[in-house]
């Protein structure tokens, strides 16, 4: 997976959110918040050309304390968000 470019994540009014910048992808209804842990992971795919969940488990279980199953189970549910909300492409 990778994520798409023009995506960048805005701390607004104290919310991190994800904001596509540039004329093609304006697109105000679909305003993308993160949490603490969805925002510390999207810092990071935006640093390589690709990612696995593999990857998204290793850093949260680096980061946070959480076991590599569990990681691995939030990984995999967040980047079908990203993927359903168009941020990130297979």
């Amino acid at each position: 997976m990778k994520a798409k470019k023009g995506f960048n994540l805005r701390d607004v009014c104290g919310e991190q959110i994800i904001v596509g910048e540039g004329k093609e992808n304006i697109d105000f209804s679909n305003i993308i918040s993160m949490n603490e842990s969805s925002a510390y992971l999207w810092k990071n795919v935006q640093q390589l050309p690709e990612f696995t969940n593999e990857m998204l488990a290793e850093w949260l279980t680096e980061q946070y304390e959480v076991d590599y199953e569990t990681a691995l189970a939030d990984a995999t549910t967040l980047s079908k968000q990203w993927i359903e909300a168009g941020i990130v492409e297979e």
